[in-house]
This record gives structure tokens, sequence and C-alpha cells, in this order.
């Protein structure tokens, strides 16, 4: 039986040890920390002009449009990810300053635009807009 040194051992434990409790809650402690980085949700930051409403947009050469029931296209042809790819570098070679400007069906999967958007940021491109229909 555990006891105090030196002292009469008939006598009850009355202390509370804290040590089990202390291990418990740094165990607790390090699972929160590893969670910590799993329950984050990464996001894509994008440039976007600041305007209280939508204005109207300048044309640009890296138009791409994602609707809902065919892949994105730009020029009214149907592209895929490594040929948005080559487009965006070839227009940020041309014009460093380069927006692309993303018009997305409403009905289109958002997974899917934010493939686009991610797409197009890994080529490089800093700058985009996001197209909408005005209300009336």
């Amino acid at each position: 039986m555990a006891g105090k040194l030196g002292g009469d051992n008939d006598e009850p434990i009355a202390e509370i040890n804290i040590v089990p409790f202390v291990d418990i809650i740094l165990v607790v402690l390090i699972i929160f920390m590893a969670s910590a980085t799993i329950i984050t949700n990464p996001s894509i930051k994008i440039n976007l002009p600041k305007a209280a409403s939508g204005d109207d947009t300048i044309h640009s050469q890296l138009t791409i449009t994602v609707s809902a029931t065919v892949e994105p296209q730009h020029n009214d042809k149907t592209v895929t990810d490594e040929q948005i790819t080559k487009m965006a570098k070839d227009a940020l070679q041309s014009n460093p300053d380069i927006q692309a400007i993303i018009s997305a069906d409403k009905d289109a999967s958002h997974g899917r635009v934010m493939t686009v958007i991610d797409v197009i940021k890994t080529a490089g491109v800093v700058k985009f807009a996001m197209s909408i229909e005005r209300k009336k």
C-alpha cells in the first residue's frame, strides 16, 4: 500500500494526487492541438475590385465561362484545366497586370468554379472579377 514515509501505515490516504489529472489534461491538449489544423478550412484569396455595387468590367483576354452542364469555356470553345493554365501564363506574359474574368452560372458546381479559380491562380494571375447580372 502507498503511504507516507516514516509515518503510521494504518491511516487512510486523505490527500488528492493531481498527477493523473495533469496527465489527462496534457493528453487532451495534445489531441486538441493536433486536430486544430485538420478542422480549419483552406480558402483561396482573390483580389476583387472594391465597389459598393457591381460595375461594368473591362474586357479581358482571359475570360472563362463555367456552366452547369458543360466544361469551362473560353470564346465559346470548351477548354481543359491544362489549356486554362497555358492561356493564363500566355496572358500573364503579355500583360503582367492581367485580370481574369470568371462567368459562372448560378447552377454551376461551387467546386468546379473553385477549381477554375485555383488553376488560374496557380498559373500566376492574382486579380479576378466575377461576372454578375444586376438586379433590376
